[in-house]
């Protein structure tokens, strides 16, 4: 019989993570080699949890306090091939359509800065993820003054011109 938990990442203030499935030990240093190209000022770690052979938790980053975050949340995930990356002075739009395109990544199961759950099922192997919860439910539609709020938001942080 299954059995479901959900384990409550929290993230760490100012950062955005990516949550993910790979297949392969290579995601390691293929996903730190594109958050280094991509966005080479961000503060950052990244967490893979190898599912075969040594089954250890494999990490790349350049800030120790980010490092140590990736390598707790991966285990407390203990879900195999899953990867985590948490980024300072970052966001994950500057890098999720190549972390996307890696050969190795199969699924991305969240990027965010929100408060994030996620839902993980147990089989006779181990642990894998079902899910996720993103941040919390909405509490209303958008009107006109929220509108432009939005679109000045984008416009102030130079994603629209």
């Amino acid at each position: 019989m299954a059995e479901f938990r959900i384990v409550d990442l929290d993230i760490p203030e100012s950062c955005n993570v990516i949550l993910g499935y790979s297949h392969f030990i290579k995601t390691v240093e293929d996903l730190n080699e594109i958050i280094r190209t991509h966005i080479p000022a961000a503060k950052y770690a990244l967490a893979f949890s190898e599912a075969s052979g040594e089954r250890l938790v494999r990490f790349e980053g350049n800030d120790g306090v980010l490092v140590k975050w990736a390598q707790e949340a991966i285990k407390a995930l203990a879900a195999g091939h899953t990867f985590v990356i948490v980024l300072r002075n970052a966001y994950p739009i500057q890098v999720l359509n190549a972390i996307k395109n890696c050969q190795e990544v199969g699924r991305i199961f969240a990027a965010t800065a929100n408060p994030l759950s996620v839902l993980t099922f147990s089989t006779p192997r181990g642990w894998g993820i079902a899910g996720v919860a993103d941040g919390y439910s909405p509490l209303g539609v958008e009107d006109d003054e929220h509108k432009n709020k939005r679109k000045q938001l984008l416009r102030d942080i130079g994603y629209k011109s």
